[in-house]
């Protein structure tokens, strides 16, 4: 079977060339990454021992960087290369992850000479493959070559399986050349077993996603919190917005303030640059407000506009409710993990693909809600300051989904030192 997929995934790429050059003509973000791809990379002189984790796209970026940076200090002198496919993949791991890595590059097409080329010129002595990213070429030559082959965070939705499940005289010898098959839930490992993945070889980690930590104590917080005299007050973050967002979550602050005088508000722009424009709004509103730069208090204010960098995923830590901007202005949304970290409802509008799979799971579970509308959006807002029985039990399912996910980063880290 490897074979005959070996001859005709080239042929079938020469025959439809036209419909390749086309696209990338169309679509320069096709072209990302072309000439290694193909197999032209630059060698590995290093000498050192070398993983080469996979990361297909922003969504998989976004899962192993905390396993990432947690390698980086559990195998200080090892070689990490980091590979994506798509572009914005490229974008956001460079961004997050350049500083620990120490290569990143595109997958090679999963043609026998890509894969070769690739391999030699990387020379890693493990790869680790994030979620369900199973490419038979690269898992057969890497078999081949010896070299061990990990998934990590694996999952398969109950769609995707009745797909795989149609080719598992296939999937059958392609999963048998990983070495170790780390899925998310037990779900996820039954799924992958039944399309022919050997039992032996495939346990639970647990969710990557979720193994994050607050980043306060407790006497930290409530040193915070008596910074910028929350009190008893309710907090509404608005979180990382940008343009034209702001307007759309002073109109639902409005609404919430005039039904509930103890409602206050932290305004935080994802760009310093953004900062004025932000300020000008909040004078027009009419509202009472300070800086945090000015060390801006609630005693005397409605609003604080969060002027200072690294500090919003504190604040969260005082919130009763977050929206998390980025997703009303077609930018992907950002990560509302921080916000649910701290038990914390997240609201957001309807782009968030840059995170997905993460919203997927939390609106599954009901601790996040994507909103369509500014309408549905000040409904929604002004439902969780009406009814404190539905905040506390998503505060507690938050609290629940952590719980039974952390870990993660810790069972994989024990499994590469034992490999």
């Amino acid at each position: 079977m490897i074979f005959i997929y070996g001859i005709a995934l080239p042929l079938l790429a020469v025959s439809l060339w036209w419909l390749i050059l086309l696209a990338f003509i169309i679509q320069p973000k096709f072209r990302a990454g072309f000439l290694q791809k193909i197999g032209f990379y630059s060698e590995n002189k290093s000498g050192k021992k070398t993983t080469l984790i996979h990361a297909v796209s922003v969504g998989e970026v976004n899962a192993v960087e905390n396993l990432v940076k947690r390698m980086r200090k559990e195998f200080p002198d090892d070689y990490i290369v980091l590979s994506t496919v798509t572009k914005t993949g490229q974008e956001v791991a460079i961004n997050k992850l350049k500083d620990y890595t120490d290569e990143i590059i595109y997958f090679p097409y999963d043609f026998f000479f890509s894969v070769i080329a690739c391999l030699k010129a990387i020379k890693p002595d493990k790869i680790i493959i994030a979620e369900t990213e199973i490419w038979p070429m690269f898992s057969y030559i890497a078999n081949l070559m010896r070299i061990p082959l990990i998934l990590v965070n694996g999952r398969i939705s109950p769609t995707s399986y009745n797909g795989y499940k149609h080719l598992k005289f296939f999937f059958t010898e392609v999963l048998s050349w990983f070495t170790q098959i780390l899925m998310q839930t037990e779900g996820d490992k039954e799924r992958i077993i039944n399309i022919g993945a050997p039992a032996e070889k495939t346990e639970v980690m647990g969710n990557l996603k979720f193994d994050i930590q607050k980043n306060l104590t407790e006497d930290e917080r409530n040193n915070l919190k008596n910074q910028i005299k929350i009190g008893n007050n309710r907090l509404f973050v608005v979180a990382s917005t940008h343009k034209g967002e702001d307007e759309i979550a002073l109109n639902v602050f409005r609404t919430i303030k005039q039904k509930y005088d103890d409602a206050k508000l932290l305004i935080a722009p994802r760009h310093p640059q953004r900062y004025e424009q932000v300020e000008a709004l909040l004078q027009k509103e009419q509202y009472s407000y300070s800086k945090r730069s000015l060390n801006g208090d609630f005693e005397q204010n409605d609003a604080i506009m969060l002027d200072t960098m690294g500090e919003l995923s504190k604040l969260f830590s005082l919130a009763y409710l977050a929206f998390i901007g980025g997703s009303f202005s077609n930018t992907g949304g950002h990560n509302p993990l921080e916000a649910n970290i701290w038990d914390v409802p997240v609201l957001s509008g309807p782009t968030v693909f840059n995170f997905k799979d993460i919203y997927k799971l939390l609106t599954r579970e009901g601790v996040a809600k994507i909103v369509q509308t500014e309408e549905e959006f000040i409904e929604t807002a002004v439902k969780f300051y009406d009814d404190r029985a539905l905040h506390d039990k998503v505060s507690a399912d938050c609290k629940r989904i952590f719980d039974n996910s952390r870990g993660a980063i810790d069972f994989t880290i024990e499994r590469l030192k034992n490999l």
